[in-house]
């Protein structure tokens, strides 16, 4: 099946339609829902669907160094959902209207945490969960997803083991992979046709490796890009602790490389980084993550401007909230009017970090699926979402695909910070 863009369905107002619960139950920021339930007639319904409603769980850090990002992967989904919900739900594909409840949990970005949450979400009785943000964190419930036949979709990390089908069987990966990210950025590098030497601080694991690796791939026998040194660490608890990366930033500054490859996904640590860099007076163009490249979460903290350095350059696969243009928009504001009503974590204005609005379209990406299911069952969803292909959307810089074995968005960009947000560029310093 080949899905088209959404259509936003007119929906007649439904006596007590649900909105997105939020009494807090024991580890979770979400309420009571039914953990499954009987259906009229057809299949049996699996758990955690009624005729009524869906219960979909989402782990993501809502404490803890990676709390900002993390608070916006749960809040896009919340915002979009309680939206629709207050609209009246949303009509399945079985001809049922249902509410969709998100139920929270905070890991901490802790692996182990992330696992006691799947069984909690388990006993809870979630029809599928995902969404929420990090490698280590998905993958210490990735088994046990497989092994109890929950969904695990939509997750915001760049491993591509979570979109191989072979590997992981109930399974989808949002955003870009790390390889497409670093690709990107060493594509753009050969593009300029200008003499660059690179220094590289990475964390040494699938995280890291990958966005390294794309980099790398990318720049193979082009004859004007020089890596001239790279340093990985080990993420763990000791990146928790300030400044734990300035010896490496000292490091690499002697190089006098004029490109620093930064693939490092702690908030706090980018914003250490780029500051203790201008500080000592070392001003390289940079490359971040799309995850911590945020002009309000990360390079305002750090007093970074357009000037600062000669570039900040990210990759991008979506709209930027922050950008001034997009509040404009009809889209715009119907996503900042359900932030503004739905969004839960602190202080959460929907443009902080780009992650409320990949968990918008997540949703989206959901809602496609729900629509097109025929029978209230994990099987004939997955089915469904793994049939989506040329989904247009508003905010997504490419058709969604789900069919092949890559994540959902797969449409990559060039992007570089010009002081209020980005812009796609074709190469570096183009």
């Amino acid at each position: 099946m080949i899905s088209t863009a959404r259509t936003r369905r007119t929906l007649g107002f439904v006596a007590a339609a649900g909105v997105v619960a939020l009494a807090l139950a024991g580890c979770s920021r979400g309420g009571d829902t039914p953990s499954g339930g009987e259906t009229d007639g057809g299949a049996a319904a699996s758990p955690g669907i009624t005729d009524d409603s869906l219960l979909f769980g989402i782990s993501t850090p809502l404490t803890g160094a990676t709390a900002g990002p993390g608070n916006c992967t749960a809040d896009g989904a919340l915002a979009y959902f309680g939206m629709r919900n207050a609209e009246g739900g949303i009509e399945f594909g079985d001809g049922k209207t249902r509410t969709v409840e998100i139920r929270t949990y905070d890991d901490e970005y802790n692996p182990e945490k992330a696992a006691a949450n799947f069984q909690q979400m388990v006993a809870d009785g979630v029809f599928a969960a995902g969404i929420g943000l990090g490698t280590p964190t998905n993958r210490a419930w990735r088994e046990a997803a497989i092994d109890e036949g929950v969904p695990q979709v939509l997750v915001m990390t760049g491993d591509p083991i979570f979109s191989d089908q072979e590997a992981s069987p109930v399974q989808l990966g949002l955003v870009p992979t790390y390889m497409q990210e670093g690709a990107a950025f060493g594509e753009g590098l050969v593009a300029s046709g200008e003499e660059y030497t690179v220094a590289a601080l990475y964390q040494n694991d699938d995280y890291g490796l990958g966005y390294w690796q794309g980099f790398l791939d990318a720049v193979e026998g082009a004859d004007n890009v020089t890596v001239v040194k790279e340093l990985s660490y080990e993420p763990g608890p000791a990146s928790t602790t300030p400044n734990y990366l300035e010896p490496q930033i000292t490091e690499l500054a002697a190089t006098d490389a004029n490109v620093l490859f930064h693939a490092v996904s702690v908030v706090p640590r980018a914003i250490e980084d780029l500051t203790k860099a201008n500080a000592i007076g070392w001003n390289p163009a940079w490359f971040l993550p799309s995850n911590t490249a945020s002009p309000g979460g990360v390079l305002a903290p750090a007093g970074v401007t357009a000037d600062t350095y000669p570039g900040i350059y990210a990759a991008g696969f979506a709209q930027a909230a922050a950008a001034p243009p997009f509040a404009e928009t009809p889209e715009g504001m119907e996503y900042f009017d359900a932030i503004a009503e739905y969004a839960q974590g602190p202080d959460q204005d929907g443009k902080a970090f780009p992650h409320c609005l990949w968990s918008w379209i997540a949703a989206q990406i959901l809602e496609e699926a729900f629509m097109n299911m025929e029978e209230p069952t994990r099987e004939a969803f997955y089915e469904e979402l793994r049939a989506i292909g040329g989904l247009e959307l508003p905010f997504a810089f490419g058709p969604i695909d789900t069919t092949t074995d890559g994540p959902a968005i797969q449409t990559v960009v060039l992007q570089q910070f010009n002081g209020a947000g980005y812009a796609n560029v074709d190469a570096v310093g183009g």
